[in-house]
């Protein structure tokens, strides 16, 4: 299997064709909780330490992940259900194994499913071409097998992933990565073959998890939320952006934190032209609509820029 070196060729975002979401929406908005599973006592991987505060196993830091999914992953549910939110689950599969009320409360709620990996102690680094297709296929089985939904997109396991894994995500019939951090559009991502993939815009800029561990308040993180916004939806008048809204039920749903999401959602929702939606309807979308009027931009610029450099 070949490379690409260059998987995302540069495309200013002034110059792109504009893209419209349903409805004349400035501002596609999709509700990413990363419900996650931590191990008491994770295999080694050579390549990352989940615990590297103490000899494991590292009881504080599993504690504080482990109450995600007894409590606050509940308290975060009702308020989404209080706004009617339909989530994207950035899900470690091994929660629909390991936790069945909280799997019961996803599938009743229809939400859409992004692969993280089976637990969030578990690495892609390091893995071979054959032990990531593995991968892949057993994470799309065990969605299946307990939602009876296919997943279309993935935020590698912990951020984690290889030198293949955009080829590979392709292969086992995914749609989108959200790895990337490099765009509030979507953008094509080079892959072998004649497979389509696409990035899709996540955030660790707002991220709860790493925002709230660095000591920014829920006040501020929240404030920060609602500017990330409406910077969006008055640039969103030009050309549709999408806004991630990234966060993790045992950071974010504490009960000193929940209002202060509610207040975002509260905040989003007062403004039309806004397209509250999915990941996977996000990258369908864009699929359908605007993929090949990109690719075909992409090209244009490619032979534009060659033409410059021989005409130097």
């Amino acid at each position: 299997m070949g490379y690409h070196a260059e998987r995302v060729r540069y495309s200013p975002i002034v110059q792109r064709p504009p893209v419209r979401w349903p409805g004349g929406a400035r501002v596609a908005v999709w509700v990413a909780p990363n419900v996650e599973h931590t191990e008491y006592l994770p295999p080694p991987n050579e390549h990352m330490d989940p615990w590297p505060r103490t000899p494991h196993p590292d009881v504080r830091e599993y504690g504080f992940h482990d109450y995600g999914n007894r409590v606050a992953f509940w308290r975060l549910l009702k308020v989404l259900d209080r706004h009617g939110i339909r989530a994207t689950v950035s899900l470690n599969v091994g929660v629909l194994d390991h936790f069945p009320e909280i799997t019961q409360a996803m599938v009743e709620r229809d939400w859409d499913y992004m692969l993280h990996g089976v637990f969030n102690t578990r690495y892609l680094y390091g893995a071979t071409a054959d032990e990531e297709r593995a991968f892949y296929q057993d994470c799309i089985a065990t969605v299946q097998k307990h939602t009876g939904k296919t997943p279309k997109g993935m935020l590698g396991p912990a951020i984690t992933g290889t030198v293949r894994t955009p080829d590979l995500m392709a292969e086992a019939g995914l749609i989108y990565h959200a790895d990337w951090i490099h765009d509030d559009q979507p953008v094509p991502l080079e892959v072998s073959g004649d497979r389509r993939m696409i990035s899709i815009p996540y955030s660790y800029e707002l991220n709860d998890g790493p925002l709230l561990k660095a000591n920014v308040d829920g006040a501020e993180w929240a404030e920060m939320c609602k500017a990330q916004f409406d910077r969006l939806y008055r640039e969103g008048a030009r050309t549709g952006m999408v806004m991630p809204f990234s966060v993790h039920p045992f950071r974010i749903a504490q009960p000193a934190r929940i209002d202060y999401f509610e207040s975002v959602l509260e905040h989003i929702r007062r403004h039309d032209d806004v397209w509250l939606t999915t990941g996977d309807e996000i990258a369908q979308y864009y699929l359908d609509h605007h993929y090949d009027e990109a690719v075909a931009h992409l090209a244009e610029m490619a032979r534009y820029t060659s033409g410059r450099r021989h005409a130097g």
